[in-house]
């Protein structure tokens, strides 16, 4: 987390310049309308936002969004819920929505912390996917490092009985220290004898294809709400 002291808030990111493409902008303008959902200080009626009942994913955090639009094409019997404050990460998911016919996508462009405060209610979410979070990699910055104990424990309280908390990183010891929060958090309990093997549904990316190669490792960590 990051005290921003111009808003006198915590933040879980740190803004980014990103040029936005001609095709970007143009998904913003005429999808953003359906699959956008605007950050409000109340209680996502989530039945409402995908016009039907179904299991609810929340990602954190997308990027360009091309595994998330992987997953839920892979997925149509879930819905998915995916945050990012990045423009351009937005409209290239957007984008791929529109290009793929995806329905069971939604995305929140706002800061993850006040979403999950205000607009996810407790005990609403089937998943969790905290997909290659900034690592922080300097010692000095380790604590800004998104997987933290009370950030940790406010996913635990959204999360229903027996719904699932996925994180993976190709940072060892950012892997070594999401192991130690989430077997730290009494809510949790590992599938795995630490780390999981990476489950089907997640695809490669091309930067983490890439770094297999070079030798690099990945971590997946596969927890569930007792």
């Amino acid at each position: 987390m990051l005290y921003d002291p111009t808003e006198h808030r915590i933040r879980s990111f740190v803004t980014r310049a990103g040029r936005l493409s001609t095709a970007q902008a143009r998904a913003l303008d005429e999808l953003g309308p359906k699959f956008l959902i605007e950050y409000k200080k109340e209680a996502l009626d989530m039945e409402a936002a995908f016009g039907r009942k179904a299991p609810v994913v929340l990602e954190i955090g997308f990027g360009m969004g091309d595994t998330t639009a992987h997953i839920a094409r892979l997925m149509p019997e879930k819905d998915f819920i995916g945050v990012e404050v990045h423009t351009p990460g937005v409209g290239s998911l957007l984008k791929q929505i529109g290009e793929q016919g995806i329905e069971n996508l939604r995305l929140v462009q706002h800061d993850v912390v006040e979403v999950l405060a205000n607009m996810i209610p407790d005990g609403s979410l089937h998943g969790v996917h905290v997909f290659f979070p900034d690592p922080w990699h300097k010692a000095r910055h380790n604590k800004r490092r998104l997987i933290q104990p009370p950030f940790v424990k406010v996913l635990c309280d959204k999360l229903a009985a027996g719904g699932y908390l996925h994180c993976a990183t190709d940072w060892e010891d950012y892997a070594v220290q999401m192991l130690e929060v989430l077997g730290a958090e009494p809510a949790l309990q590992n599938t795995a004898e630490g780390y999981a093997p990476q489950p089907a549904y997640r695809p490669l990316t091309k930067f983490e294809n890439r770094g297999l190669k070079l030798g690099h490792g990945v971590w997946d960590l596969v927890f569930t709400k007792k």
